[in-house]
């Protein structure tokens, strides 16, 4: 027989702890519940010869506790250790990042961490018969709040560029707001290969040097799109109609709406479009 007592005065926990090994994988196994002066105790008594099998199931309901109950409190007291600096919208922000993170890469860091949480469990219970649940997550988790910090710092470069980018825009939103209209209308005709401008009648902008140098307002860049936003902020049109071949919104294309806002129109199925897609399928669709 194998007996484990699970000592802690959080009532959440205490109530999660109790729901969960209702349903705990082993049998038999009697639960018991008492209240000492400095502890309250769950007593797990199991009643078979697998141990090992029922250490890892209530190391398993253990780990969720902690990823379920405690997980957002540890990554607020990591954020605001290590990034203070933040203002708390910003922290918040980090936080929700944070989610965002694991929700994209769910498998793999859901996996890393309750394997690792698992791993620290079962070695403990393996060799103890009691736990003290704020001792043993204050100290024996080490490697878990590596993960977590590996996350936060992950959320925090993509906060930062974020920030910057939107910075950038703001900048350049100032600056074509503080300039008088160059040209009436252009329009950007785009696909992910390959783009150019025409003016108001059509005729394809011829692009020189000197105009390629003219307006580098950031060291953020675009890439192949560089030479189409700085020629748009030389330019300066009143109304910028954008002919998606691909009809596809891509970062530049939204980064154009953001920049530009009301002077930026939207089209896939104009003559324009319809005369470019053909190019492009003959292969005579141009760089600048």
């Amino acid at each position: 027989m194998k007996s484990v007592c699970i000592k802690t005065n959080n009532r959440n926990l205490l109530d999660y702890l109790l729901n969960e090994l209702e349903y705990i994988e082993v049998e038999p196994v009697i639960i018991s519940f008492a209240e000492f002066k400095n502890y309250k105790n769950i007593i797990v008594h199991y009643r078979a010869n697998e141990d090992a099998k029922f250490i890892h199931e209530l190391s398993c309901i253990l780990s969720c506790l902690v990823l379920d109950e405690l997980e957002e409190d540890f990554l607020k007291k990591i954020i605001l250790k290590n990034y203070f600096y933040f203002n708390s919208n910003e922290r918040n922000h980090i936080l929700d990042m944070c989610f965002d993170i694991s929700s994209d890469d769910f498998n793999d860091f859901f996996d890393k961490k309750y394997n690792c949480l698992i791993t620290n469990f079962e070695n403990y219970l393996s060799n103890n018969k009691s736990i003290v649940l704020n001792g043993f997550i204050n100290f024996r988790l080490k490697n878990y709040m590596a993960i977590l910090e590996n996350i936060i710092d992950e959320a925090v470069n993509t906060f930062v560029i974020e920030k910057e980018y939107f910075e950038f825009v703001s900048l350049l939103k100032m600056y074509i707001n503080s300039q008088n209209y160059n040209s009436e209308m252009v329009h950007l005709v785009y696909s992910s290969e390959n783009s150019i401008l025409l003016d108001e009648n059509k005729n394809i902008i011829n692009i020189s040097d000197d105009l390629f140098k003219a307006k580098y307002l950031s060291d953020i860049t675009f890439s192949s799109n560089d030479y189409a936003l700085n020629s748009l902020l030389t330019l300066l049109p009143k109304k910028i109609y954008i002919h998606l071949i691909d009809n596809c919104i891509d970062d530049f294309i939204h980064t154009l709406g953001l920049i530009f806002e009301n002077r930026v129109e939207i089209c896939t199925d104009c003559n324009i479009c319809k005369i470019y897609k053909n190019n492009k399928i003959k292969n005579e669709f141009k760089n600048f």
